[in-house]
């Protein structure tokens, strides 16, 4: 067959499948997307597990009414300040998320900065692009997501039951609610309330998540090597679960799930905890951004670290050293403890 080049829309589509494979991920996407623009509150709304319908709703920088097109191309993007994609400071930066879902769902964002008269609207559905049009919205950007891969029938057919998805994107809300306590956070499935918390104490968020009882049996961390710095809170040996459901890991504010930070921890209990058994923790790391490559992965799931035996050993000395002198941190300090070492807010400006 002869070379050729595809269809846009095809591109689209293509580019859809990387970046968004399931709710969850449309989830996680347009949730940095609002933290990103310096939320101050989020909700997400989802309906169906987020298959019929997701909604996020924020008080962050908006959109302003002639950026809302460029919003939704490919590539386009307002976090970016050079082309090096080395010292990388937001959740999101390649532009494909909207594009992507616009592709394979039906998109609607409505969008008001601050000192806009009112808010307007863009409309796509299947990569078919609606003029923008004026609205009512307060301030922030609300982006509705329904049908999600109607335009893509093969690939909704491999999507798992509702309640599964469901799952799938609460906890991609959880993980994200933990790597910000300085945002107010509320998640509402079919109807149901499943949390509201207001902006706290990474203490006092990790006690909301992870339950008090858990909470209260944590032990605080702190380590520093070079440029590199841990923090975060950690469970003694006997507190253990059969999943790893109860792990947080956040490096420069980015919730991940890393191979490397697994292993340190999974190491790091190995003489302590039974096989089979999991370590509770909800670790974070702050190091430079040239220190990070975070751009191996299309949905951003990964990462690579340029000292890796570094960070490895850094994680399993501090865990062995406060597992050998625990102080706890006791259920009475979960509501006062100060906040942990956190990485700032970003600042205000266009985040899409």
């Amino acid at each position: 067959m002869p070379i050729r080049r595809l269809a846009e829309t095809t591109i689209n589509r293509i580019a859809a499948g990387e970046v968004i494979e399931r709710p969850a991920a449309a989830v996680k996407e347009l949730v940095e997307n609002a933290l990103d623009a310096g939320s101050t509150r989020i909700e997400v709304i989802l309906a169906g597990g987020g298959i019929e319908r997701i909604e996020i709703i924020d008080d962050g920088c908006g959109i302003p009414a002639e950026e809302l097109p460029l919003a939704i191309e490919r590539h386009a993007t307002s976090k970016l300040q050079d082309e090096a994609l080395v010292q990388i400071s937001t959740l999101g930066f390649r532009g494909e998320a909207l594009p992507s879902i616009g592709a394979a769902a039906k998109l609607t964002l409505i969008s008001r900065p601050a000192g806009q008269d009112g808010a307007w609207r863009i409309d796509v559905a299947g990569g078919a692009i609606t003029a923008a049009r004026p609205a009512a919205g307060l301030k922030g950007t609300r982006a509705i997501v329904e049908d999600l891969f109607y335009a893509t029938p093969a690939r909704r057919k491999f999507l798992r039951s509702p309640r599964a998805e469901a799952e799938a994107a609460e906890r991609t809300v959880w993980r994200l609610a933990l790597c910000a306590p300085h945002v107010a956070f509320r998640l509402v499935s079919d109807e149901r309330v499943l949390f509201d918390l207001p902006a706290q104490p990474e203490a006092a968020r990790v006690a909301a998540l992870f339950g008090r009882e858990a909470a209260a049996n944590m032990m605080p961390l702190e380590a520093q090597r070079d440029e590199v710095k841990l923090s975060g809170l950690i469970g003694p040996a006997s507190l253990n679960r059969a999943t790893t459901q109860l792990q947080s890991f956040v490096v420069n504010g980015r919730p991940v799930q890393d191979s490397l930070l697994k292993l340190a921890l999974r190491l790091a209990y190995r003489d302590v905890i039974p096989a089979g058994r999991h370590a509770v923790a909800a670790l974070r790391l702050e190091l430079p951004d040239e220190a990070l490559d975070v751009n191996v992965h299309p949905a951003k799931s990964g990462l690579r670290f340029a000292d890796q035996n570094g960070v490895r050993s850094l994680v399993i000395g501090a865990i062995n050293r406060a597992l050998a002198q625990p102080v706890r941190l006791g259920k009475v300090a979960l509501g006062a403890v100060p906040s942990l070492t956190l990485r700032p807010p970003p600042s205000a400006g266009p985040r899409y």
